[in-house]
Order: structure tokens, then sequence, then C-alpha cells
């Protein structure tokens, strides 16, 4: 009897709690009045959107007007967005007018069309591409207006001719033999073929058009897969990840998939460099600033000891190690032997940064940009860093580095980029997301407001990469309001100054922008919000959205809804004054749902405040054809300079 009584107890308590979370579910949707503008066939949405539209147009139109072909001067500059090497070529990706292109460069310097968007259909980007190592396949992923559902098509480069293609959203590939490949599909809607919900990955073979899953069984929701194999034996390495702080090494024989098999993880981000007498790993244990480990079957030993600064990545090419650190947020690289011996510093003119790093074994390849050099591409044999191609631009900027001081007594560094002596107007950008690292990178948008006085800031807040993965967690979940703390530190730096300040940020930089503004309108001029994830107690519903749960926390969860609605800016928005704001989304966002900013800037309306929405027909989360973003920066510049006053158009 008194088992059965006890047994009762919790059945009650079992009840209780899901009655509990259907209520607390049910009241969320009660007080969503404007859910229904996450329905995007609508015909009230699609009605809605184009009244905002229309009122923003006749906001910004001829200001816009004058700023675009400043802004195109500087944005239709062709641009090297990746670089990878076979065993006897480079391959560039290149952004063109209207264009993407894939380009092969032989060493003697001699150039190659391979691909042209312009050729596959309209409003077709180039987003990614994979090359064999002894250039016989060619693999590319297109989709439309930057949607990340898209083709992965694969060619053979001494014909042109299409062998395969492949359709989803489409990670990595590693080829094998006789035109066959392993290939990453992430299953954004529909489970996986063992039955696991989405948001999911898996590894699938590829032979004969036909597929087979071979890594992936019973890895839960949420956990992602990257492979790529060694440059010197037949490896596979793979990292399997949940969220942006805990993975998973596995390895094993390349051509036999029921060989891989975890070598190292644990609660902290791990991921494979190369396999070379050992597998060559980087973690970020410890203290989460990075270090080098050799493991093989019998030891596992330490070749590079966390330094001072994050170590960000790592490559391997002959004899040597390549360690690309972030010192103050800007990219210097380390050379080592393989036991870790250092042999020679890398160091760049301008602080920039290191985006795209690939090496066939031999060598190395890498692109580097600055705030005034779109690009310069690299080459590192042995230890000479010899530049291969390059676009740099003679502006007379002056880059400087500040220091401020957050709320808890935090040092926060901050990238200013100006012409004038004086920062009096300010367009200050964060991020603080994801471990993602704000480096120096070239904003073609930005440099006419520069040269027209104006100051550009970039913030290195806690939630990025730029001081290690203890920077990264500071920033997630629970400790999420520091984030905000640090960038309100950085506005009201410049609100001392005397300045006009304007805040902007992107995606998980729209959040910041959002939470900064609803918790402290007082402090800004203006604020721009782009791509944004805003309703932080239904993000987890809306497309990949349950993906990012490990990063900010469940909203299903009591525990993390606490905090969760107490800095939600769609939750916080109440009737005050609100400086001018404008929301700017894109229809073919196919990872963070527009009805983040639909919904925003609808409530923001019910209390007057001053806000615009501008929403781009052709447009995804992670870009577009370079014609429709000049002129979406050219709408956002021309808002921005209406804030600040800024009427010296040249």
């Amino acid at each position: 009897m008194k088992i059965k009584r006890i047994q009762n107890f919790i059945n009650i308590v079992e009840i209780t709690i899901i009655v509990n979370h259907i209520r607390t579910a049910c009241d969320c949707m009660s007080e969503d009045k404007y859910i229904w503008l996450e329905n995007l066939e609508d015909e009230k949405v699609k009605e809605w959107i184009a009244i905002q539209n229309e009122k923003t147009r006749k906001l910004l139109e001829k200001l816009s007007r004058l700023l675009l072909d400043r802004i195109l001067n500087y944005y239709l500059i062709p641009r090297v967005v990746s670089v990878k090497c076979s065993k006897n070529k480079y391959y560039l990706l290149y952004q063109y007018e209207n264009s993407f292109k894939i380009i092969a460069l032989t060493k003697k310097g001699e150039k190659k069309e391979i691909i042209d968007s312009t050729k596959l259909g309209e409003e077709i980007i180039i987003k990614n591409f994979f090359i064999e190592e002894n250039d016989k396949y060619l693999a590319y992923f297109m989709s439309k207006a930057g949607s990340d559902i898209g083709k992965m098509r694969i060619i053979r480069l001494d014909t042109g001719e299409t062998i395969d293609e492949l359709t989803g959203t489409l990670g990595d590939i590693v080829w094998l033999k006789n035109e066959n490949y392993y290939y990453v599909k992430f299953f954004r809607d529909e489970k996986t073929p063992d039955g696991i919900d989405p948001p999911a990955e898996r590894v699938f073979l590829r032979e004969s058009a036909s597929d087979t899953m071979v890594f992936g069984e019973s890895l839960p929701t949420s956990y992602f897969i990257n492979l790529k194999k060694s440059n010197w034996e037949d490896k596979a390495l793979l990292s399997v990840s949940y969220g942006w702080t805990r993975s998973t090494v596995y390895g094993g024989d390349l051509y036999n998939p029921t060989d891989w098999h975890e070598i190292y993880g644990g609660d902290f981000v791990v991921s494979p460099i190369d396999y070379k007498d050992g597998y060559i790993l980087l973690s970020y244990e410890g203290e989460g600033l990075g270090k080098i480990l050799s493991l093989n079957d019998s030891d596992t030993k330490v070749i590079v000891n966390e330094g001072n600064y994050p170590l960000e990545n790592a490559a391997l090419y002959d004899n040597y190690i390549a360690l690309i650190y972030l010192v103050n947020a800007a990219s210097q690289i380390i050379i080592t032997d393989l036991e870790g011996r250092k042999v020679k510093t890398i160091t760049f003119e301008a602080p920039g940064s290191v985006n795209s790093i690939d090496s066939n074994g031999a060598e190395i390849v890498f692109k580097y940009q600055s705030f005034t050099i779109p690009y310069i591409v690299y080459t590192l044999q042995e230890l000479i860093k010899k530049e291969i191609l390059s676009k740099k631009l003679n502006l007379g900027f002056k880059v400087e580095e500040e220091w401020i001081t957050s709320h808890d007594g935090t040092k926060i560094h901050m990238f200013k980029i100006s012409k004038t002596p004086k920062p009096d107007k300010v367009l200050i950008y964060g991020y603080g997301g994801f471990g993602i690292p704000l480096k120096p990178s070239y904003i073609p948008y930005v440099i006419p407001f520069v040269e027209d006085g104006g100051t550009y800031v970039v913030a290195n807040i806690r939630g990025g990469l730029e001081y290690g993965e203890k920077w990264h967690r500071d920033g997630m979940r629970e400790k999420k309001q520091n984030v905000f703390n640090d960038f309100i530190a950085a506005i009201e730096y410049y609100k001392n100054k005397g300045a006009k300040v304007v805040a902007m940020g992107g995606s998980n930089g729209g959040l910041l922008v959002g939470a900064v503004l609803t918790q402290r309108p007082e402090i800004l001029d203006g604020a721009v919000i782009g791509y944004p994830v805003l309703d932080m107690l239904r993000f987890h519903k809306l497309y990949i959205g349950e993906a990012w749960v490990p990063e900010y926390g469940n909203p299903d969860d009591p525990e993390d809804r606490k905090y969760l609605i107490k800095y939600s800016p769609y939750h916080n928005i109440k009737k005050r004054k609100y400086p001018p704001t404008l929301v700017y989304t894109g229809l073919h966002d196919d990872r963070v749902h527009p009805a983040h900013a639909f919904k925003f800037v609808a409530k923001m309306e019910e209390v007057n405040a001053p806000i615009y929405l501008r929403v781009e027909t052709s447009s995804g989360h992670s870009g577009a054809m370079p014609i429709t973003k000049a002129k979406e920066y050219a709408d956002i510049m021309a808002f921005i300079y209406s804030i600040l006053e800024m009427d010296s158009i040249k």
C-alpha cells in the first residue's frame, strides 16, 4: 500500500508538471497576438509586408539613390570569398558584380574559369565548393537568393560534365574512388533515416547514384557533423558537435565506415586537424584558449600548449604546423615543427584576419582581409609566405584599437575606423554569440560613411571567441546579459564623448541590438537590426531554431525560460520613448524566420515607436546577389545618415 501511495503521488506530480507546461505554452500563444505573421503564405502577411516596404521606401528612397553608386564602387570590386588547393592548383570562389565564379589558378599564375553562376539561373549564388586532390572532380553548392536549401552539383574537371547532383541542405564532401564520395546531409524538416527528429545530420556514401547512410545513426536532435580526410594516410576525420561548446572527434579507415570510432572529446570543443603519425587535434579543454594534441594507439601528448591568446585554427603542411592565433581579434600565424617548437612568426601590416585556409599536405593557401583590403591570397611553402593575388585600397583611414570597461570590470576591446579626430557620428557593430569572433574584415558599405566623417566601431564583446572559449561561455545561456551589458558600455563610452550613436547587428547581433534597444533605448540615437532572432520564447519552433537551444537555452524548460523572457526583445517592448529603428530581413532567409522581424515591428508599432521594416524579396540569411546586397545596404546607410544628420554626400 505504501508503494502504491508513492506511485500515485509521483503520477500526480508528473501530471501537474505536464499541465503546467501546457498552461505556460497556451498562455504564451494567447499573449502572442502577432503569431499570424509567422505564416509567410498568408495573403494578409504579404499585404502587411508590402505596406511596410512602401513606408520604408518613401522614407529612404531619395538618400538611398545618392548613396548607392558610392557603395557600388566598393561593393562590386571582385572579391575572393574562399580558397582551396589541390596537389597541383589553387581554386578560388570569386564574387563579381552580378555573378559568383569558381576559378582555377595554376602555380604559374594561369587562370581558368570553371563555373559562372550566371549560366546556372537567375539570382543563383555559389556558397561553397569542394575539390578532389588530383583535380578530377569539383563539387559546388548553389542556391536561389542565398537560401540554405539548394543543390550540390558534381562535375568532371577535364570535360566540365555534370556527373551527379544532390538537393537539400548539404555539408562536407570527401572524395573516394571511381566517382564515389561521402557527403553530409542536414535534415531540417524531415526525420533522419533512423527516425531522429530534425534538425540533425548524417553521413552518406554516394555510389552509382544511390545513397547509403554510413555514420551518425542514433545521434540525437541538434547534433552536427563535420567530415574531411587526412592529407597523408587514408583516414576519415570527423567531429560531432552539440551546440557550440561540446564536441567529439571520430576517426578511422577512410574506406571502412564501420571502423570509424570515437577518438577524443568531452564537455569542450575539439576538432581534427589532420593525421600524421597519429591524430592531430585542436582542443579547447582547460582554459579554453586552444592546444594542439597528438593521439595514437599508445599515447596522447600535447604538442602546443595553451598560450596567452586563443588558437583559432591550425593546418599541417610538410613538416610544419601553421597555428592561426587571434591577438586582440586580429590574426597572427605562428609556425612550429611537428614537436611544437616555434620556428617562425608571420605578422601582417594592418590588423586583419585569415578567413579561409586549406592544406594539400605540401603547402597552405589562405585568404587575408582587413578593413581596407578586400583580399590577399597567400601561400605558405616551407617557411616562406608568398602573395599570389591581391586587391588593396588606399583610403587613408585610421584603424585604432580602444578599450572600455564593462559593468563588472571586464575589459572590452574595440576597433575604431575613422578619418576624423573626433568621433561625433558613430556606427557601432556587435555580435556576441556562438563563439564567432568579430575580426577585421572588408565592409564596403561602411567606406562612404567613414569618408563622410563617420566613425565605424566594432565591439569585441563576450559571446564570441576573441579571447577563448571562456569568453564565449560568459556570453551564453543564463550569462547572455553580459553580452548586452558589454555593448551598452561601449555605446555609453561614445555617448559620454558627446557622440551620436547608432547600434547595428545582424542575426544573433540583431538579438543584441534588439535587447539593448528594449533595455536602454535612451542611450541610442538609432538602431539597425538585421535578419534577427527576437522572439526568445518561440525561436526553437521556427525553422532550424531548435539547433540554437544549446547556445540560448530551452524555452520549454521553466528554468531557462526565466532568463530568456527577461531579455527577449519581443517580450520586453513597452510604451516608452524609442529611437528611430530600422529592421531588415529577407523572405529567402530559411535559417532565422522573418517572423522574428515582423512580429517585433508590429508590436513596436503598437506602442507608437518610430520603427521601419525593410523586407528583401531576393535575399537569404547568408547572402544574395551583390547588386541586391548593395541596394539593401544603400537603404540601411541612408537610414543611418538621416539619423546622424550626415548630408555631405560626395
